[in-house]
């Protein structure tokens, strides 16, 4: 088999061209996401909201409902509930994150554990994007869309949060606004992949582009050009290894993105292992040659 058929065969079935786009599309408004995550540094938050929409997912699969709405109530309720525990002033961030993100997901299992008969646990925990329907690929594309749409418009206010909340308020800017409307985003972004990878393999994708990212350019313009093509690229790459493999398409997804970030993490010229070993042998060289030619 030559490899413009390894490339074309997948697509001879509809599935995996809806597997292919709706992995894409959520990648992509994901990676965009991540890059403020990475920055604000709020990887524990996304990991939260991923699984505490689960109760909601499992509601709204209860009564015929769309899931994405049971998850975005969930998902929302979630953002309020952390900032109101870490609103006492008593229990700081890490452990209102926790409290709510365990007791949420716990309310899901225990949901799914009274309706057995009626939803597939493993679709909610690990996903299920080769059956993706056109309707669940058109509410991916609109959700995303609305997502990608506001990131963008406000990605200088963003900036400005991220790296000095106290200048951003200084000129005017209301970091409390801009803080509710990320987590916002993050839940929305957080029901879009929900479905790709699952409420277990969300936080991989919210994460992982940014910090990879990260590691290549340290500005923020490059990185919001960078992190969604490497999520890209990773997503068609996880989906067409998950057919020829017959394996997890949402974890090959994963897996290919936590490669790239090793290799990425070794071999980066700025901030890789390698690079710094290189630009301190440099730095060694230059000292040696001064105190010689003293």
């Amino acid at each position: 088999m030559n490899p413009l058929d390894l490339l074309l065969e997948p697509l001879q079935y509809e599935f995996m061209v809806r597997a292919l786009l709706a992995t894409t599309i959520a990648a992509v408004v994901c990676a965009l996401l991540s890059c403020w995550l990475v920055l604000v540094g709020w990887s524990l938050m996304g990991d939260a909201v991923a699984h505490a929409v689960f109760p909601g997912v499992v509601i709204a699969y209860a009564v015929g409902a769309p899931f994405a709405l049971g998850a975005l109530v969930f998902g929302f309720l979630a953002v309020g509930l952390i900032g109101a525990v870490r609103g006492t002033h008593r229990v700081k961030e890490d452990a209102a994150i926790g409290i709510v993100f365990t007791t949420l997901f716990a309310l899901g299992l225990v949901l799914v554990s009274v309706t057995p008969s009626q939803i597939d646990l493993g679709h909610i925990i690990f996903g299920n994007v080769l059956g993706v329907s056109v309707a669940d690929l058109v509410q991916i594309s609109v959700l995303a869309s609305i997502a990608a749409f506001v990131l963008l418009l406000k990605r200088r206010d963003f900036t400005l949060f991220a790296f000095d909340p106290a200048h951003a308020h200084a000129m005017g800017i209301n970091p409390r606004v801009l803080s509710a409307m990320l987590l916002g985003l993050l839940a929305l972004i957080a029901v879009v992949a929900l479905q790709v990878v699952g409420v277990i393999l969300v936080v991989a994708m919210l994460i992982i582009p940014g910090a990879t990212a990260y590691l290549i350019t340290d500005r923020i313009s490059r990185m919001l050009v960078i992190a969604p093509a490497i999520a890209a690229t990773c997503s068609v790459a996880g989906i067409y290894l998950s057919y020829w493999f017959d394996a997890s398409s949402g974890g090959l997804v994963v897996v290919v993105q936590g490669a790239v970030f090793a290799l990425v993490a070794v071999l980066s010229s700025r901030h890789g292992l390698l690079g710094r070993r290189v630009a301190a042998r440099r730095r060694r060289s230059a000292t040696s040659e001064r105190f010689l030619s003293a």
